[in-house]
């Protein structure tokens, strides 16, 4: 299941706009997207579709989304990270807008 999960995902060849994408949709917005998808992946989006009772395969899109999403992006945002973005925001005004040091980026990163 889980490969299957990966694989859809990887189909879409969206992961790089996921991010945004969510986070239009949690603002109350939505977007207009011209995607292209092999076919394989339009078979998955009428399957989905169809399994749901959906009007069209933006909705089955939107649908996957929402299931698979929250693996790459948090829909919402936590307010420890919101505060952690705050304060190093003020340390960076502190520093005179330079550059962060690649430790401090990985410590932010839980890297």
């Amino acid at each position: 299941m889980i490969s299957e999960k990966k694989s859809l995902i990887n189909n879409f060849e969206l992961l790089d706009i996921i991010g945004s994408y969510i986070g239009d949709v949690m603002a109350g917005k939505t977007v207009t997207l011209n995607v292209r998808v092999d076919e394989y992946s339009n078979r998955v989006l009428g399957v989905v579709k169809e399994r749901y009772g959906l009007r069209d395969k933006s909705e089955a899109l939107n649908k996957i989304l929402d299931m698979y999403g929250e693996e790459f992006v948090d829909k919402e945002v936590k307010e420890e990270v919101a505060k952690e973005v705050i304060r190093e925001c003020e340390a960076m005004e502190k520093r005179g807008d330079k550059a962060m040091p690649l430790d401090e980026i990985g410590k932010l990163c839980g890297v």
